[in-house]
Parts: C-alpha cells; structure tokens; sequence
C-alpha cells in the first residue's frame, strides 16, 4: 500500500506542473484586470491641477495624493535625484507644452501605486475632449547595454542630449519601479514624422521593476525598448495607434503575462501590430559585435477586436532579420497572422531556429507564420505545421473563447476553461 500511494504521488506531481504550463494566454487565479484599470478613461473626471512640474528635478522629490500635479514642457530628473510617487496620485500632461517626464542615467522612479490607488498619468484636458497624443509621456534612460557604436545613444525626442543619453556596462541598472501604474492619451506627435510613446525606455537595466502596467491610447507605441536588459509583466496595452510592444537595439527582455488589445480605430497606415521586433534601428550605426535583439514572451493574450481582418491592423508580431524571438503559452485572435518575417529572413533552418512559437492558440486568423516575400511561404507552412510547435488553430468568437472579452464592461480576457472550450469544437 505504501509502494502505491508513494508512486501515486510521484504521478500526480509530474502531472500538475505541466497542466499549469500548458495555460494558454493571460493567467491569473482572480482576475488581475480588476479595480486598477480603466478601459473608459474619456469619462473619468479628474481633480484639477494645483500643483505644477517644470524644468529639472536635481533632488529627491516626492508627489502625493492630496495634490494633482500638471506636467508643463520636459521635466528632467536629473543629479541621481529619486522622484517618488504616492499610490493615488494623478499626474495631467499639459499639451501645449508637451508635457513629458524624463529619468535620466543614474536617476529613479519610484511609482508604485496599489490595486485600489493606482497612480495615473493622464491628460490635462477635460473629459470627454482627451485624444491620443495629447501629451508626451515617460522616458527613463538607463546605464544597460546597448548595441549601438560606443555603446551611447540619444532619442531622437528633441530632448536636451546633455542629460538625454542611455547605455552603458551595467545589464543589472536600477531605474527604480512602475507598479499599478496608468498612461493615458500620450504620445504627443513631435513632427510630422515622430510621435512620443506612452513609455520609451533607454538602455533600462534588469534592476528596474515594470509589473501591472497600462498605457492606453498611445499616439505611438505603447511600450518601447530601445537596448537594455529588461523583465515586464502584467502589462496591458489598449488601443494604441501604432505597436503595442516595440524592441530595437539589442534589447534582451522577457515579458509575461500580458495583453495587448488593439482597435482599428486607433491603428495608423504605417502597419499597426502587437510586437515588432528589430535588432538594428540603423546597420550603419550599430556595433554588429554586441547582442542581437532577444525577447521571451510567456502567457501573452493578442487580441484584434476588429472584425474580418479588413482594417489597419494585419499582423500580430512582425519581426526583422537579425532578431530572437519566443512566444510560449499564448493566444494570438484576429489577426491577418500570427507572425509576419521580413523578406530579408529567408525560410532556412539558421534563421528559423531563432523564432520559435510554441503552444499558441492561433484564433480567427488567416495563417500562421507568413513571410513578406511569398516564396517562403510554403517552406514556412511545412515547418510550422508540425508537432514540435503545439500549435492549436481555431475559429471561437470572442464570447466563447474568454470568460469577459467586453473591454468596457470589466473584462476579464482569461480563457474559458478547456472543458468548455472543447465542448464548442
């Protein structure tokens, strides 16, 4: 008896782990889309500003609830200084002035709001006027690894570029933390060429801690990384109007149990896609000896609400030659394709060993992985198309794949169990 239920439990050990991993999509035991978010900030009405940010922050400075604060011009944070942030307290970008906060090198934020008082950037006009871009948004500037020529870099942000350069030595770099934290309409358009994004990180090290973060409509990106070593998670980005997740400049990042949710209402003709990944902003610029661009995604929710595929948003994930990228665990719905390769990236073993896909539930799109050049399209289906990568194609609607897919009526973009999704097949 005792032989049994010993090799019963060794059973039961080995058989829980793997069902946990083979969780497709956000995860979470309550749903974490709760109290912290707004997917209806046009309405929210907010306290005034009385209080006001400008210029340079060269001390440890702290911002608290009791007050609204209104961001006017570039506000740099500079001389090691530490910004800190009360839970609760709202931020309002002026936009004439472009109101943006920048931490530079050696400088922290430390924002760390709570489920219940999360802290807000948002714009400083009134409800029901606010727009994508009306405001810049937040930079922090790290001391990590880039892969740019002399390992330092500027922003091409109009910034001042004597306190406005990132990289370094240090992948470890502390830039301090974003937890509960909302960005709202940001990315202020710059010129006719180049919009802010709602959180553009440069060089960022390890160290720094992104978790329960959304950036709703952004003018640009919502989240850009631009070399540095960083880990996300909990991050939901909501109709931005061009990529929800960007990396360049040999960014190493692993990112977790995310969503990214996109409109084709606030998608642009430049090509509007969840991820888009690159090794090099510039070949001409870059250091070819340093680390190419790898990203990690796990239990990542894709989600295109637009219907038929026949709008601005075509692809979830476009990626670049030179560029590492793994998706594991996840929900891609909607999309023209899962992933679209450049057409420099041919359909060879060496190249496709550096993109893997596995586990993905590819729901309501029209392939899988799809090159930009057609001849490799064929080669890329034979290569994909086996058990290796576990893929699951399917064509639920919206309300038979997640437990609460209305955005405007607290969501909860959690798959339905698959008890429930195999009684639909």
């Amino acid at each position: 008896m005792k032989t049994k239920l010993f090799i019963t439990t060794i059973i039961l050990l080995s058989i829980i782990p793997l069902n946990a991993q083979q969780i497709k999509g956000i995860t979470g035991d309550t749903n974490w889309l709760n109290n912290w978010t707004n997917f209806k900030p046009s309405t929210t009405v907010y306290k005034e500003a009385n209080q006001v940010l400008t210029g340079t922050i060269d001390q440890d400075l702290k911002l608290t609830k009791n007050n609204t604060y209104k961001l006017i011009g570039t506000v740099y944070v500079t001389n090691k200084a530490v910004l800190t942030i009360e839970p609760g307290t709202v931020i309002r970008g002026d936009k004439e002035s472009c109101g943006t906060l920048v931490i530079t090198k050696g400088c922290k934020l430390i924002a760390e709001g709570t489920i219940t008082d999360p802290i807000v950037f948002t714009s400083n006009n009134s409800n029901l006027m606010r727009k994508p871009g009306d405001w810049g948004g937040i930079i922090i500037l790290g001391e990590a690894p880039i892969n740019k020529i002399g390992g330092i870099s500027f922003l091409d942000f109009n910034l001042d570029s004597a306190v406005s350069y990132y990289g370094g030595q240090d992948p470890n770099s502390n830039s301090g933390i974003l937890k509960y934290v909302r960005i709202e309409y940001s990315g202020h358009k710059i010129n006719a060429l180049k919009e802010l994004n709602g959180l553009s990180l440069g060089g960022v090290g390890r160290g720094t801690k992104f978790e329960f973060i959304q950036i709703s409509f952004s003018n640009d990106d919502s989240f850009e990384c631009y070399g540095g070593d960083v880990n996300f998670s909990n991050l939901i980005s909501y109709r931005a109007t061009d990529d929800d997740f960007d990396f360049t400049q040999g960014v190493q990042c692993t990112i977790s149990n995310s969503i990214a949710i996109r409109n084709p209402y606030s998608s642009d003709i430049s090509g509007s896609r969840s991820f888009e990944i690159d090794s090099y902003d510039k070949i001409e610029n870059a250091d070819l000896t340093k680390k190419l661009t790898k990203i990690t995604a796990n239990n990542m929710t894709l989600i295109n609400t637009e219907d038929n595929n026949q709008g601005l948003v075509r692809e979830a994930v476009y990626i670049k030659e030179k560029s590492y990228f793994n998706i594991n665990n996840s929900i891609v719905d909607g999309f023209s394709s899962c992933v679209l390769l450049e057409n420099k990236i041919g359909a060879f073993p060496a190249n496709l060993a550096k993109i893997n896909i596995q586990g993905i539930q590819v729901n309501r799109c029209g392939g899988v992985v799809l090159s930009e050049s057609p001849n490799y399209n064929s080669e890329l289906s034979n290569w994909y198309n086996t058990d290796t990568f576990s893929l699951e194609l399917t064509k639920f609607n919206s309300a038979e794949l997640f437990i609460q897919p209305d955005v405007k009526n607290a969501p909860d973009l959690r798959v339905k169990s698959t008890n429930t999704l195999a009684s639909l097949k």
